[in-house]
């Protein structure tokens, strides 16, 4: 049986240097897009409808260029879920088709 070596520092002191450097390298980007699509929202808000888009789909470009394989992930799965989506259309239009063919047919027998 392995032992794990414990390490030496204790945990208050581990934790105190970790939240220092986390705020010596702030995540700039993030920062920015938050920053972007909340002013966006705000301009939304308030009425400017056109510079609250243009800001809102900065920040989204934003958003996209920091996760590129999330924004690729879901690209590629696109094309899956729109057959999907167009299955489910074929399907409601043959049932639409077919209550309307009923009906004609209820129809023809109530107007003899």
């Amino acid at each position: 049986m392995s032992a794990i070596p414990l390490p030496t520092r204790k945990y208050s002191e581990a934790r105190a240097e970790s939240s220092a450097q986390s705020l010596k390298e702030a995540d700039w980007m993030r920062i920015g897009v938050g920053s972007t699509l909340l002013a966006g929202s705000l301009l939304l808000l308030t009425g400017k409808r056109r510079l609250g888009l243009v800001v809102t789909a900065a920040g989204t470009a934003l958003a996209m260029l920091e996760h590129k394989e999330v924004v690729r992930e879901w690209w590629d799965a696109l094309p899956e879920y729109l057959d999907k989506a167009q299955s489910l259309l074929d399907q409601a239009q043959e049932t639409i088709d077919d209550v309307t063919a009923k009906r004609d047919k209820v129809m023809s027998l109530f107007s003899r």
